[in-house]
């Protein structure tokens, strides 16, 4: 099988200058991804993001770039509006934002997260509801920069009341990071873990494989 796909999101992500962002030249950037490629080959490159599934997303880890600076090169196809970070984040921003300690997350630059669902089927479940059933299905919840990875390659992930919480990020209290549409551009917000949203699903994956 051929790699197609990981190449495409590689372009996109160098298209919205994460290369730079990184401080790395082109050639460099694109080396990051070179150790992943044996594992792409043998997945499906058939994407359905406007579906909300992604048979794998090369992911740009936040120790590589500070999520912040990603949110505003979000867009929504067809459209130049920045992407927003709520000001209901508070002073601090992301910072105190973490990867949930449960669910391993690479320590990696970049890595593979395979198998990717909008969670639209979460749509008017409460993320600690949902976040349980993800778990029993042995799949598990999106962070942060997961979320950034799939904008920035995917934007047509997101869509007007199919919108995707982020419950693999955490800031230890009950705030669930969630990427949805307002004022015509991606927002990176939150929400309460016991409120339902029928607008934003549950993002998750079934795995993540780093070189």
């Amino acid at each position: 099988m051929s790699d197609l796909l990981l190449d495409s999101q590689v372009d996109a992500f160098i298209a919205n200058d994460l290369n730079g962002l990184a401080g790395f030249d082109e050639t460099a950037f694109r080396d990051l991804f070179a150790p992943l490629r044996a594992t792409a080959s043998q997945l499906p490159q058939d994407a359905f993001p406007d579906d909300g599934v992604v048979p794998y997303i090369a992911v740009v880890a936040d120790s590589l770039i500070d999520p912040a600076v990603r949110v505003p090169l979000m867009r929504l196809p067809g459209s130049t509006a920045e992407g927003i970070l709520d000001r209901n984040h508070g002073d601090e921003g992301l910072t105190p934002y973490g990867d949930r300690p449960e669910l391993d997350v690479p320590q990696a630059s970049a890595y593979l997260l395979v198998n990717v669902q909008r969670g639209d089927e979460f749509r008017d479940a409460a993320p600690l509801d949902a976040t349980t059933q993800i778990a029993d299905r042995e799949r598990t919840p999106l962070t942060i920069a997961e979320g950034l990875s799939i904008m920035a390659a995917h934007p047509q992930f997101l869509k007007k009341n199919h919108c995707f919480m982020l419950a693999g990020s955490t800031r230890g209290d009950k705030r669930v990071p969630a990427i949805w549409i307002s004022q015509k551009a991606p927002k990176l917000g939150w929400c309460f873990d016991k409120v339902p949203h029928s607008w934003l699903g549950i993002a998750s994956a079934s795995q993540r494989v780093a070189a």
